[in-house]
């Protein structure tokens, strides 16, 4: 059985857990293959809001195995708040969330790490959601991170030691003032430790193979966006891994040419939260509306979401690079109440007009180019079949699936997974 994948194909927020969440009735297992707890996946349904942050989004389905792959980074103290979180769910953990032996964890150091250098970085600061990502992901690429795998065996604790003594003499390279009591950290660290080594370890890459093998649907779940990839994305205002289909075989361990459909997920409009360039970004009333509609603040740090009109030369460049069979627009109600929309085609870059993603998109570079349309009226979040959509969507999202060439299939139109309309 072909794995498919579900992709944010913007700067995130994309309403991934949502889809992911829709979808897993259609799945025996949801795996998630990158990222770590700077991501956060939010679900609505039965009345009730539950924000995820390293568990995949499939966890509330009956019969879905749940995999943490090896191309994520764990924190085990958020780690153990989620589960805390999920008691009340009556869900039976052991044998519905399977963690990658191969899954590197965030160390109290690694957060220590990343705020020194943030804080050092002073204006020119990438926004980092300081919970340790980029440390960790630096260790695992230097061969010096502590995985998952390790806490198995009897001397993880001194592996643990001369880490972090080497990330405390690495503080003190930064030359910034970062107060911190270790010691509180750590016990809070081995103490969700123990936690952790109560589930189950697995070999996840042998575990999906036999699982492909046996005929089982798998549906490899992404965090962030393919705009912060770290090869492909706004460099260097990106994330630590590589949030693009690629990333599903090295996050996973699953053959290239076992890769089914891949699914792209856009917002009707466009955010981004943090630094960066963000060509379409706006900074009148549009944009305030935007963000307040469609409560445009980050799942994980709260932070308001930066918001602009949608972008099509960066949602092209992210269909083709991940190579999307399917769309599924999300927010399309929030644009309800516009009598005009904006939709970027093309760019003025240096002075000429392009419509590929170049290299650099800073405001001195790009001047985005705009298509203008009717928009429309009608509140969408009572609808539930494409019949009910009013004629300006309908209008939008067929010049949508024109310019990008592949069909927009699922159209959402609020945040419960009940107000999902199917194309």
């Amino acid at each position: 059985m072909a794995v498919d994948l579900l992709l944010g194909l913007q700067w995130g927020d994309e309403g991934k857990g949502k889809i992911v969440d829709v979808l897993t009735k259609n799945y025996d297992i949801i795996a998630r293959f990158q990222g770590g707890p700077n991501a956060g996946h939010t679900l609505e349904f039965d009345g009730i809001k539950h924000v995820l942050h390293t568990i995949p989004s499939g966890i509330f389905h009956k019969g879905a195995i749940n995999i943490v792959g090896n191309g994520v980074v764990i924190d085990p103290v958020i780690f153990q708040k989620e589960l805390d979180n999920l008691h009340k769910f009556n869900l039976d953990i052991k044998s519905i969330l399977l963690i990658s032996r191969k899954a590197h964890l965030i160390l109290p150091t690694h957060r220590l790490l990343d705020a020194a250098s943030e804080a050092a970085k002073g204006k020119a600061k990438i926004g980092s959601t300081l919970k340790g990502i980029g440390p960790t992901y630096m260790d695992k690429t230097g061969r010096n991170g502590m995985r998952v795998g390790d806490l198995e065996f009897s001397d993880w604790k001194e592996k643990y030691r001369n880490l972090a003594d080497k990330h405390e003499a690495m503080i003190g390279f930064y030359d910034v003032d970062i107060q911190y009591d270790l010691q509180e950290l750590e016990a809070d660290f081995f103490k969700a430790v123990e936690k952790l080594k109560e589930l189950t370890f697995i070999d996840s890459e042998e575990y999906l193979f036999k699982a492909q093998k046996e005929g089982k649907k798998i549906l490899a779940e992404g965090a962030q966006g393919s705009l912060l990839d770290i090869d492909f994305g706004t460099y260097p205002f990106v994330t630590s891994s590589n949030t693009t289909a690629a990333g599903a075989c090295t996050g996973l361990g699953v053959a290239p040419n076992q890769i089914g459909e891949v699914k792209g997920i856009f917002k009707a409009y466009t955010t981004r939260v943090g630094s960066g360039p963000f060509p379409t970004e706006l900074f009148d009333a549009d944009g305030e509306i935007m963000g307040r509609v469609g409560n445009e603040f980050g799942a994980t740090t709260g932070r308001a979401r930066r918001c602009g009109w949608l972008d099509l030369v960066a949602l092209k460049y992210a269909v083709q690079i991940n190579g999307v069979t399917e769309l599924m627009m999300m927010k399309g109600d929030v644009l309800s109440g516009f009598k005009k929309l904006k939709v970027c085609t093309a760019y003025n870059y240096k002075g000429e007009t392009i419509t590929h993603f170049p290299y650099n998109i800073e405001p001195e570079s790009v001047t985005p180019i705009y298509t203008e349309m009717d928009g429309w009226a009608e509140d969408l979040t009572k609808m539930s079949t494409a019949s009910q959509l009013p004629a300006a969507l309908n209008t939008y999202i067929d010049f949508l699936e024109k310019e990008l060439e592949v069909p927009i299939k699922i159209v959402s139109v609020g945040p419960d997974r009940k107000q999902t309309i199917y194309r």
